[in-house]
C-alpha cells in the first residue's frame, strides 16, 4: 500500500471520531518536507499527457502541488488534525511561481495547515505548499478545504457571509481595477474557445499518475457511497487542463482558481477564455460552471 493509500484509509476511520466546526480546534503545527530531489521524468511525463501540457522543459504550474499532495494528505489524516478527511472540499487554489523550475532541480516541497475558519456552510481550512531549490522558494500555493456542517453563527453574523473561494471574490481578472479598468466578462459570457469530451474512467486515469485515488473519482458505485451519482473529475485535473491552454506560463506571476461545481463523469466541457488567456471558465451543458480563474502576469 502507497503513503498516499495509507493516509487515506488512516482518515476514513479517524473522520467518525472528529467534530468539525468545535470552538477550541486548533491547527497542528507539523510541517512535514519531502527532501530535496529532481522529479521522476517518467509520472511527470504521464502528467503531462493527460492534463495536455506540452514538453516545455519547466515543470507544470501545478505539479508542485501534486508532488507534494501525500504529504498534504499525511497531515490531514492524522490525528492532530481537527476536520475529518472524509467529505472535505477542495474549493480554490492560488498558485505563485516565482521562477520556472527545471525538472532536474533538486526540489524540496513543505506543505503545512495555515489557518481555520468559519464558513457559512462550514469550516475552512488553507493548506500552504512551498518548493524551494537550494533554499530559494520558487514555487508556492494555498488552498482551500471546506468541510461541511451545520454553521455555528447566524446567518446575519459576518463570519457567515460568503468566502472568496465561494464567491469567486479576489480574482485579478474579474473586477474591475483601481486603475478604472472595466470588469471582466462573467464566467457565463466568456467566449468559448475548445470543447472536450471527458471519459468516463478520467478519474481513475488521472488518480494513476496523481497518486490521489479518492474513490469519489474512481467508479459510480464509490462516488455514490459519497453522495455523487457518478465519478467525478478531479478539481485539480480541471485546473491543470485549464492552465494547459494558457499562453506563455513562464510569464505568470499569481494564478487563482475556484471550484464552483463538479464535473460528472462521462461529460462534455467547454473552455472558454478572454482573448488574452488571462481570465478563463469550464463550463458544462446549460452553460454550468464549474471553475472559473484568472492570471496576472509579470511585467
Amino acid at each position: 500500500m502507497t503513503s498516499l493509500s495509507a493516509s487515506l484509509v488512516r482518515g476514513a476511520l479517524l473522520s467518525p471520531l472528529k467534530r468539525a466546526g468545535r470552538p477550541d480546534a486548533a491547527l497542528p503545527p507539523d510541517r512535514p518536507t519531502r527532501p530535496a530531489a529532481p522529479v521522476a521524468p517518467g509520472p511527470l511525463a504521464a502528467y503531462g499527457r493527460i492534463c495536455g501540457f506540452t514538453e516545455s522543459g519547466a515543470l507544470p504550474l501545478t505539479y508542485p502541488h501534486v508532488l507534494a499532495f501525500p504529504d498534504t494528505m499525511r497531515l490531514m489524516t492524522g490525528r492532530a488534525f481537527p476536520l475529518p478527511v472524509l467529505g472535505l472540499v477542495h474549493t480554490w487554489i492560488e498558485i505563485a511561481p516565482h521562477r520556472p523550475v527545471e525538472p532536474t532541480e533538486p526540489l524540496e516541497l513543505t506543505v503545512y495547515a495555515q489557518e481555520l475558519n468559519p464558513h457559512r456552510r462550514g469550516t475552512e481550512v488553507t493548506m500552504t505548499t512551498e518548493a524551494r531549490v537550494a533554499g530559494e522558494l520558487v514555487w508556492e500555493s494555498r488552498s482551500g478545504y471546506l468541510s461541511r456542517h451545520a454553521p455555528r453563527r447566524p446567518e446575519s453574523d459576518p463570519a457567515s457571509t460568503p468566502s472568496a473561494a465561494e464567491a469567486g471574490a479576489n480574482l485579478p481578472a474579474a473586477t474591475a481595477s483601481s486603475a478604472g479598468r472595466p470588469a471582466a466578462a462573467s464566467p457565463e459570457e466568456l467566449p468559448a474557445r475548445v470543447e472536450w469530451s471527458l471519459p468516463g474512467d478520467l478519474g481513475r486515469r488521472y488518480g494513476a499518475v496523481s497518486g490521489d485515488r479518492n474513490p469519489i473519482h474512481l467508479y459510480p458505485l464509490t462516488a455514490r457511497l459519497f453522495g455523487f451519482p457518478r465519478a467525478i473529475a478531479h478539481g485539480m485535473w480541471t485546473a491543470a487542463r485549464c492552465l494547459a491552454e494558457t499562453r506563455n506560463p513562464a510569464a505568470v506571476r499569481t494564478l487563482r482558481i475556484d471550484f464552483r461545481a463538479p464535473v460528472l463523469l462521462p461529460a462534455t466541457v467547454t473552455y472558454a477564455a478572454d482573448a488574452a488567456g488571462d481570465a478563463f471558465a469550464l463550463r458544462g451543458p446549460g452553460d454550468r460552471v464549474h471553475l472559473v480563474g484568472a492570471v496576472t502576469r509579470k511585467g
